[in-house]
């Protein structure tokens, strides 16, 4: 049997503070769902003025990046250089802003945004990642 790490209600805690402090400060108004590693919501957070439709996506995004344990961005340069029959992969957000959380060589969960450009949810959730590493 082996041992690997797993967020914290902490952990949690210090990444979204962090992501949502990184919006905020560039004035972007961004839903961001953090995830654990087998794609299921442990936090989620829509910010006044965030559309409906980005808690969908921001979950969704996360849930790609948690369970093919890679960020969306590579799913979505798959499609865009032209494979697009990966479009019928059971995955349901393949556009950037997911973000997969790695800790000592393993996924434990990962945060998706959406609401600004994918570059800046992509921002956001490293980020949020970054409070992790930095504890």
């Amino acid at each position: 049997m082996r041992t690997k790490p797993a967020l914290t209600e902490e952990d949690v805690r210090k990444m979204a503070a962090a992501a949502q402090a990184h919006a905020a400060a560039n004035h972007w108004t961004v839903t961001i769902a953090i995830l654990d590693d087998g794609g299921h919501l442990l936090h989620l957070h829509r910010m006044d003025g965030a559309a409906p439709s980005t808690v969908e996506m921001s979950i969704a995004k996360g849930r790609t990046a948690a369970l093919g344990r890679r960020e969306t961005k590579i799913y979505e340069d798959i499609i865009k250089q032209g494979r697009t029959a990966f479009l019928s992969a059971p995955l349901a957000a393949m556009v950037e802003g997911g973000v997969p959380i790695v800790v000592e060589g393993e996924t434990v969960g990962s945060i998706g945004v959406s609401g600004v450009k994918s570059e800046q949810d992509s921002a956001i959730a490293r980020a949020g990642i970054a409070a992790l590493e930095l504890a």
